[in-house]
């Protein structure tokens, strides 16, 4: 035990900056769940802060939430920039919803200008239950630790039936491809710590409009029926033994 915390135990400091955590987390999830209960048809985007406007992921992810924005849906992300900002631009563009939930971070997160609504947040595990809790699909671009970090707590979530399977769909085939094709030939073929199972949970959609069709028919799915818009046999598999 580090000497700063045994003061800290021992003066008492530290019971007293519990306490103040505690009710900070309780109102970030208040004033969360208080924005996000009102919405509806939400899609929740995940994705790098560093890309512009010219990279073609940003492009892609643009255009996507330009395509749900117009059929209807509510586009929630975590309000900065990068992929953030695109699926807000996109959904801001089509006169939908544009849902920003943003983290305070000493640098690169701002809030993007093409949120209708947004809230902060201090602690990434609040924010994190938010952009998940009401979605109808998840869609992931490419990004950091960050993004890796958001799509296997849902993956885990699902494959733990602690939430029902819902779209995973990942967008950008140079990024994803590999990825998956690791946790295919390691994670699940060599140490067999998954089943086969598991692969399905996600989606690698090769198009744009592949993604909003995805989205699209998990509307007249059955409950629990991943096969419904997943297919029976995950696209990178697919592309894996095409190869």
């Amino acid at each position: 035990m580090s000497n700063g915390i045994k003061s800290d135990l021992e003066s008492g400091h530290m019971g007293d900056q519990f306490g103040w955590r505690i009710f900070r987390i309780m109102a970030e999830f208040v004033d969360g769940f208080q924005l996000i209960l009102g919405l509806k048809n939400t899609v929740s985007f995940f994705g790098s802060a560093r890309f512009d406007e010219n990279d073609h992921h940003y492009k892609e992810a643009r255009e996507l939430a330009q395509k749900l924005g117009k059929a209807g849906y509510t586009i929630v992300t975590g309000g900065g920039p990068g992929i953030m900002e695109a699926g807000n631009r996109g959904a801001m563009e089509a006169g939908a919803e544009s849902v920003g939930l943003n983290i305070q971070l000493p640098k690169e997160q701002r809030l993007n200008p093409y949120t209708t609504r947004s809230q902060g947040f201090h602690y990434f595990f609040t924010r994190k239950v938010m952009l998940s809790f009401a979605a109808q699909a998840y869609v992931f671009f490419p990004g950091g630790f960050g993004t890796l970090d958001e799509l296997l707590e849902l993956v885990v979530l699902v494959q733990t039936k602690k939430i029902d399977p819902l779209p995973i769909v990942l967008i950008g085939k140079d990024f994803w491809r590999p990825f998956l094709q690791w946790i295919e030939e390691h994670v699940e073929k060599k140490h067999g710590a998954i089943d086969r199972k598991d692969l399905g949970i996600m989606h690698l959609a090769q198009t744009v409009d592949e993604a909003f069709e995805v989205i699209q028919n998990a509307k007249l799915c059955p409950p629990n029926a991943s096969k419904c818009w997943y297919g029976y046999q995950p696209h990178h598999v697919r592309d894996a033994k095409s190869k």
